[in-house]
């Protein structure tokens, strides 16, 4: 199994970060997340896109703030 979150690949939406797997940009959760949605209903929306990986994003999105 392949633990990968977050792929960028030239190939794949000329090389925008989306979640491994599929080609949901991880801008899109955070647009959610912005416009007040849920991450049900992101998740519900991206049925693609794990739980685990939206969790792994946000903690990275987490870490990078606390760095900055």
């Amino acid at each position: 199994m392949n633990n990968k979150t977050i792929n960028i690949d030239s190939e794949i939406l000329g090389g925008t970060s989306v979640f491994n797997g599929t080609r949901v940009p991880i801008k899109n959760l955070f647009d959610y997340l912005e416009g007040g949605e849920t991450v049900e209903s992101f998740l519900d929306d991206f049925d693609g896109v794990s739980k685990e990986q939206v969790n792994k994003v946000m903690e990275i999105s987490n870490q990078r703030n606390k760095t900055l």
